[in-house]
């Protein structure tokens, strides 16, 4: 389930579009809070005091932010697809070779912890759902062609499952174990974040914002 439930999601959020093309609204905004506070949730619940454990020192910390800096230089050439917004239109009706590269390293990275985090995969697929719904709109609505779509669609939904398989391999090693776990909490913190600032506008109060948020907390806590 590892490996099927990313792939299962990047396919359902495809489906959700082109089946219904629905238009961005506070549907989706809620549920991209939610994806947001769990999966900070989860990084705080789980993956922080792992990466903690047994090391002193400010080594982890110096691995959670060169994580924070990795996924800002990414959003660079991803137009902040990782937090379910593409903020550009696209320029050429070529393959989206920088975006694909900056959204496949995402995903290859944020698969490594799953395997060791049984809880970690809901946030995964959760956070999947609307970054493949902002995708897709996004392709839809451009000048790319389709079997090009098809193809960008397929490899991300494979690459979360292809950063899993990699973590079997490389976290044997316990050299890599912390600074890849704490890589990756950089990341997750600055995507989660982002997501939750993003998902209000002009940062007025919002209840049901707050509500879905507490509603992600408390499942990450539950889980």
């Amino acid at each position: 389930m590892d490996y099927l439930l990313p792939v299962i999601a990047v396919i359902a959020g495809f489906l959700f579009v082109v089946l219904l093309r629905p238009r961005k609204g506070k549907i989706f905004k809620l549920l991209l809070a939610f994806s947001g506070a769990f999966l900070l949730s989860i990084t705080v619940f789980e993956l922080l005091p792992e990466v903690f454990e047994g090391h002193s020192g400010k080594q982890p910390g110096i691995f959670i932010m060169c994580g924070i800096l990795l996924q800002i230089f990414l959003e660079f050439f991803s137009r902040g697809a990782e937090h379910g917004h593409i903020h550009h239109p696209p320029e050429h009706r070529s393959f989206p070779w920088m975006l694909f590269t900056s959204l496949s390293i995402h995903s290859i990275l944020e698969g490594f912890p799953i395997h060791h985090h049984d809880t970690l995969v809901y946030g995964i697929v959760i956070h999947k759902i609307p970054i493949a719904i902002v995708l897709t709109t996004f392709f839809l609505n451009s000048s790319i062609k389709r079997w090009q779509i098809a193809v960008f669609m397929i490899l991300f939904a494979l690459m979360t499952p292809v950063g899993t398989f990699l973590s079997t391999q490389i976290t044997r090693t316990e050299a890599f174990h912390m600074p890849v776990n704490a890589l990756i909490i950089g990341i997750f913190l600055h995507i989660s974040t982002v997501i939750l600032f993003e998902s209000s506008e002009g940062h007025k109060f919002n209840v049901t914002k707050l509500a879905v948020i507490i509603t992600g907390i408390l499942t990450a806590y539950i889980l």
